[in-house]
């Protein structure tokens, strides 16, 4: 069976090149005769590879030398505790902003360990918008600013980078980082589930300011210490090495074909033109204001919601999979991480225009 364009949120499409590497490697990596799932994370081979999966990471985003950088597990769910736990620093509360579900669950995790203040919220016009910042209600006293700036479910994304003063930023990045270039010096933390634009899911990506560790609060578990983990180059425990070494190799291959800005030239121009195609149509709409409009994910919706059914049957018959949209807001989604070439929005626009018209 030939491949398909896939469009799914996540766990989400990667690159060809990087599968067919892990296919020719994965009986024999690098001639030792076993699996990379199967040699000692503790080995030099593997130390060797997680060394350079930072080296890479810390080029492709100019991580400054006074971040350290995390492999961890959990996924980014685990971080909506772990950064009150390790951030709060003796403080008592905390600044979030109410965007869409998954900045919700965050919000519902933090409550745990500290006073929550929703600083702004979209939910009355169902987060189809970003709240302007003149309305933010900050707390110049907060231990931190959490958002996420790019809503997967709701297809609403941040084009900008919150301004917090001396307090530091945390950003849920899991569907957008190395989407585009990111000035990592204005952020606290940045933490990432690799399941979108990092490799498969099982590892997670944190970027932590080195002074904002250190000090957890009282009796956390010692697995969710962001110091623990850096004083051990993630390797406190058995990291994930199949999900490392693939998010290597996924490094390497933004590396070779660019490096971020490549990609957000590519990433910006199949957003546009799949918008362009949703605003051209009176079949198709996406309700998200414009300007905060995600490049990673397109939700759509039917004129006539009663042919979703055969939209989807018939799309993936054409080789276009995993285009429902989630249950909470129906409809489509179409996720075009970095993975999904151009040629698969492509070939979506073009179904969806032939759809329109049988249909219409």
């Amino acid at each position: 069976m030939s491949r398909v364009y896939n469009f799914s949120p996540g766990p989400a499409m990667l690159p060809e090149e990087v599968l067919q590497r892990a296919k020719e490697e994965l009986l024999d990596w690098h001639g030792s005769g076993s699996s990379v799932m199967e040699v000692s994370h503790r080995g030099k081979e593997f130390v060797a590879l997680a060394e350079q999966c930072e080296k890479d990471l810390r080029e492709l985003l100019a991580i400054p030398a006074s971040y350290k950088v995390l492999f961890l597990q959990g996924g980014a769910s685990s971080q909506f505790a772990m950064v009150p736990i390790n951030l709060l620093r003796g403080k008592s509360k905390a600044d979030y902003l109410y965007t869409g579900l998954w900045s919700k669950k965050a919000i519902a995790e933090a409550k745990r360990f500290c006073t929550v203040n929703v600083a702004c919220s979209s939910e009355d016009r169902n987060f189809y918008y970003i709240p302007s910042p003149d309305t933010w209600r900050l707390d110049k006293d907060a231990a931190y600013v959490h958002y996420t700036p790019n809503e997967t479910i709701g297809g609403l994304e941040f084009h900008w980078i919150p301004e917090t003063g001396d307090v530091p930023l945390v950003a849920d990045m899991s569907s957008t980082i190395l989407s585009r270039p990111v000035d990592v010096s204005k952020f606290g933390v940045i933490y990432a589930g690799a399941q979108k634009n990092i490799g498969p899911a099982g590892i997670t990506v944190v970027i932590v300011r080195e002074d904002l560790i250190g000090q957890p609060v009282a009796g956390a578990p010692v697995m969710f210490d962001y110091k623990v983990h850096a004083d051990n180059d993630s390797m406190y425990n058995t990291p994930p090495t199949f999900a490392w070494y693939m998010a290597a190799l996924v490094f390497d291959w933004l590396k070779r074909n660019g490096g971020l800005q490549a990609m957000a030239e590519v990433n910006k121009r199949k957003a546009h033109k799949l918008y362009a195609a949703i605003d051209g149509s009176d079949f198709y709409n996406n309700p998200v204001e414009p300007e905060s409009r995600s490049w990673m994910n397109v939700p759509f919706t039917l004129r006539d919601d009663g042919l979703d059914a055969a939209f989807l049957e018939q799309s993936k018959k054409a080789g276009l999979v995993a285009l429902k949209g989630h249950r909470s807001v129906g409809g489509m989604r179409a996720s075009i991480y970095n993975a999904m070439p151009e040629a698969g929005v492509d070939k979506l626009i073009d179904f969806m225009a032939d759809f329109a018209k049988r249909q219409g």
